[in-house]
């Protein structure tokens, strides 16, 4: 039966032990282990290994650098079950490890869907202006249960949809090209369900915004847009087919019929 020989160091990872065996016939490199399994089974000199145990070594060693991976890839930021077991498949580590070091894992409390879906709720609704349906959604791709997903992002209340939806929606009032209100408010609508707001926040937020319209921005709006399409059309058109023109692309772009009529009237030829 073989004897442990000799015990050193790895001189890269001093945390890993080097384990030479002397079976009467000379001594062999024979397998490496943790510190922790070292201790674990008091690996020390002299000592008598049987094959049925040193196979035990090596496969409680490689449990143990799988369970490292694990721990090494939480430390970065918190983890669902699902991105762990992914992570581990992706490691090649076989699926009785895996569910080994899930269980440890769920057991010590490092690895809680539910706490991870409460800590990443608060956090997009501190840092992103992202509504509750897109949140929930990301929740599930990391995946959370939906029943879990959907009670966490309840913390998201109509008056905070209401408030984060408002300051975007003022926000992209103000940016971008020059449109016709209509146009822009249209537009904010598809942005603020992109964003994952519910309906009644998005209907709330654009009601509310119907009074931010500045008739003067509306009108420089319109002169801008009917002044492209005079310049792009007028070479070829004239008269009333010109105008028409203009007047159905500026109703397209949300325009009003009296704001058009308005700059007709006022670039209609003598």
């Amino acid at each position: 039966m073989p004897k442990i020989s000799r015990i050193t160091t790895q001189k890269k990872h001093n945390d890993r032990y080097n384990i030479f065996l002397d079976d009467g016939k000379g001594e062999r490199y024979g397998f490496s282990v943790d510190e922790a399994v070292l201790i674990e089974y008091r690996l020390r000199k002299q000592m008598d290994l049987d094959e049925a145990t040193i196979d035990a070594l090596i496969r409680q060693d490689t449990r143990h650098k799988n369970y490292t991976l694990a721990i090494n890839f939480l430390s970065y930021r918190m983890r669902t079950k699902k991105e762990i077991n992914d992570y581990l498949v992706q490691k090649e580590v076989d699926e009785e490890q895996i569910t080994h070091i899930m269980n440890k894992l769920s057991t010590e409390g490092l690895i809680d869907d539910r706490q991870f879906a409460d800590t990443f709720v608060r956090t997009r609704l501190n840092t992103s202006s992202k509504g509750p349906k897109l949140v929930e959604q990301e929740l599930r791709q990391k995946g959370v249960d939906g029943i879990l997903a959907g009670e966490a992002v309840a913390v998201y209340t109509f008056d905070i949809q209401f408030e984060k939806a408002m300051k975007l929606a003022e926000k992209k009032l103000t940016a971008g090209p020059v449109k016709a209100f209509r146009q822009k408010i249209q537009q904010l609508q598809g942005t603020l369900m992109q964003k994952g707001f519910s309906g009644d926040v998005v209907q709330a937020v654009t009601a509310e915004l119907q009074d931010h319209q500045d008739d003067d921005t509306e009108w420089e709006a319109l002169v801008k847009q009917g002044e492209k399409l005079l310049r792009k059309h007028q070479q070829k058109l004239s008269g009333i087919k010109l105008e028409q023109k203009l007047k159905e692309a500026l109703y397209r772009k949300g325009f009003t019929i009296d704001l058009i009529n308005r700059f007709l009237d006022e670039n209609r030829e003598a």
